[in-house]
């Protein structure tokens, strides 16, 4: 992100202070927000399905509310990184939390029931190749109600059979992304080795070292 600030020190003294300059760093400051909030509600709008002018109040909601937030924790601002850096996570945070809602909020966003039936193409089986493919669904299907735990269950089968969006997922579980990221890594790790050693899918070649938000990696 650039740095827009005027420098650390006159971020605080102009936002604590009272009349026209305070005003004017308010006013530079939300620009700075609402800009931030725009690029992530883009680079997250095909997976919300959310465009337009309702993407562009989602993003002008998100920076009102991200400079409500920041101007009542100026006094937890330590100065040990940028201002505009330690600014950035709380719109981010706002667009998250605001996407999440909007999901289910939406009429579509009723989920049907679970179409394991779009896994195989997933993991490249070919659509014309039924057999191998429902064998395989088979196959994910016992996995995930033998090896996982319910959570695990609730988490794999909303982002990766249902499509729920992760920002959806979280506003729906009540938790974090980094705690959703820990549960679909847990029980990816899980299925693969069930799937390798069933035959199903080949010993992993390379390292399995962390979480993932891949949905559609095993």
């Amino acid at each position: 992100m650039e740095d827009d600030r005027p420098g650390a020190d006159d971020w605080l003294g102009r936002l604590t202070v009272d009349g026209a300059e305070r005003e004017r760093a308010l006013a530079q400051l939300h620009a700075i927000l609402l800009r931030i909030a725009r690029t992530e509600v883009s680079r997250r709008a095909r997976q919300h399905a959310i465009a337009g002018p309702e993407a562009d109040d989602l993003a002008h909601q998100s920076a009102d509310d991200a400079l409500v937030s920041i101007i009542g924790k100026l006094g937890e601002f330590r100065g040990e990184s940028r201002f505009t850096t330690w600014a950035y996570k709380f719109v981010v945070l706002e667009v998250s939390s605001k996407l999440g809602r909007h999901f289910w909020r939406r009429p579509t966003a009723a989920l049907e029931a679970a179409d394991w039936e779009r896994l195989p193409d997933r993991f490249g089986i070919s659509p014309h190749d039924h057999a191998a493919a429902a064998e395989f669904t088979d196959a994910v299907r016992r996995a995930v109600a033998e090896q996982l735990t319910a959570r695990q269950r609730e988490v794999f089968e909303a982002l990766v059979v249902q499509g729920v969006p992760l920002d959806a997922l979280v506003v729906r579980l009540g938790s974090t992304r980094n705690a959703i990221y820990k549960t679909m890594f847990d029980a990816r790790r899980k299925l693969r080795a069930a799937l390798v050693a069933n035959g199903y899918l080949p010993e992993p070649t390379g390292s399995d070292s962390g979480p993932t938000h891949d949905r559609a990696a095993l």
